[in-house]
């Protein structure tokens, strides 16, 4: 279901509004400039959002911003449609997984330009920080935020236990043994050490990297083959045996939501996600929540995490207001106002000086955030992999549905694996 907020939402009445167009005359009137924005994201997202769009109003009159919000699922069709139906919105969220496609069928503005006048400063983003949101040389997206995958961690279920919770550094035969030893020893009812994470794409990603392998190859093909794939459906199979990891009706149960995780639902002790969602995670979780990476491999220094943009705001390359949409995004992004009002919902921000802001004042969440982002260094966080190609999406639900069919016992993970890799090679194809 679509999940849609525009202004009305945030309006008490329609006499709120029409007493908003008598006491501000600028709502009256046609602005020099006018600008549709569209973003993914959760209500609480959408109110951020659009607190920072009347804190710009108020530095930019002259400029007027329309908003639209959808929910994960549905934002890619409603955007898709909306840019070949020539409709495209001035400003759109942008996800480093559909960038590349994007920019390549030249819907995308490149926006160096306007970085270069100082229209849009990112003289404060790190090199790696710029590069996230460039194709080819040209920059078709500005990061809202750094993030990597990162494992939720309860801190109160662990210490209740009497167990240190997961360190970094732990290998993936350390962490199946903790867990093991969580699951045995808390006295919290059917509660597990892990949430089953073998459906969860990034993760499978991670596990891969760590290995020498990539996703997706820079041509777009798979990175792996059926040998791997069956090894990480084994992986969990163990955990599962173990009772190291929740069982498969549990995990059956998520829908790849914060609220619907094996860990809010206080089944699970850890899970693994993307390190930007512990505020919403800490949010609905009554115990007290940390975070650190996913395991490493034994014997290997190879990071298998990387730093990657969040998302994105990218500008439609018809649009008739560019000056003004990347006026827009440079606020976004550098205003002190507008950060503390972002804080790290989106990510930790890409500016040091954003960064430094929020360090003096976020909640101990956001301040356990930063400091992850900050502490991942080269250890733990390689360069960032090859884009995703055309087809991904579908890909990465169809590694869920295989660990669910493993983990209710109707395939191999030997099998399994080798469908995986077969039906993925054929959706890459056809895309």
């Amino acid at each position: 279901m679509t999940f849609s907020i525009n202004r009305r939402t945030f309006l008490a009445s329609g006499a709120g509004a029409l007493a908003l167009g008598v006491l501000n005359p600028r709502f009256a009137f046609a602005q020099d400039a006018r600008l549709r924005l569209l973003w993914w994201g959760s209500q609480a997202r959408s109110e951020r959002t659009y607190k920072v769009v009347d804190l710009f109003k108020k530095a930019h009159p002259e400029i007027e911003v329309d908003g639209e919000s959808a929910g994960w699922d549905n934002y890619w069709s409603r955007l898709a449609t909306q840019t070949s139906g020539g409709n495209a919105p001035d400003v759109m969220q942008m996800d480093y997984r559909y960038i590349f496609e994007y920019a390549r069928r030249d819907v995308l503005l490149p926006l160096d330009k306007y970085m270069a006048d100082g229209t849009l400063d990112v003289s404060n983003f790190s090199t790696q920080s710029v590069a996230g949101g460039q194709i080819n040389g040209k920059t078709y997206g500005i990061s809202l935020g750094a993030n990597s995958v990162a494992m939720m961690i309860n801190k109160a279920a662990w210490e209740e236990a009497g167990m240190d919770t997961p360190q970094p550094g732990q290998t993936w035969e350390e962490f199946a043994d903790h867990c093991e030893k969580l699951t045995k020893t808390t006295k919290r009812d059917r509660f597990y050490g892990c949430a089953d994470q073998g459906g969860l794409e990034p993760a499978f990603e991670t596990w891969l990297r760590q290995r020498g392998k990539e996703l997706y190859s820079a041509e777009g093909k798979l990175g792996f083959d059926d040998k791997d794939a069956g090894e990480w459906f084994a992986f969990w199979v163990d955990m599962r045996k173990r009772g190291a990891c929740v069982p498969a009706d549990v995990q059956s149960l998520d829908q790849l939501t914060i609220e619907t995780s094996p860990l809010s639902q206080r089944r699970a002790a850890s899970c693994f996600a993307h390190s930007n969602q512990l505020v919403g995670y800490q949010a609905i979780n009554k115990d007290p929540l940390t975070m650190g990476p996913y395991p490493v491999k034994a014997g290997s220094s190879r990071p298998g995490q990387y730093r990657k943009p969040s998302m994105l705001f990218s500008v439609a390359g018809d649009t008739k207001n560019p000056e003004a949409a990347a006026k827009f995004i440079g606020f976004f992004v550098n205003d002190p106002d507008a950060a503390r009002v972002l804080d790290v919902e989106r990510g930790v921000p890409e500016s040091s000086k954003m960064r430094e802001v929020l360090k003096k004042e976020s909640s101990n969440a956001d301040r356990i955030q930063i400091e992850y982002i900050g502490s991942l260094g080269d250890k733990f966080a390689g360069p960032l992999p090859p884009p995703p190609p055309k087809g991904a999406g579908e890909i990465q639900l169809m590694i869920k549905r295989k660990n669910e069919e493993v983990g209710f016992e109707t395939t191999s993970p030997e099998d399994a694996g080798a469908a995986f890799v077969s039906e993925a090679a054929a959706i890459l194809e056809r895309s």
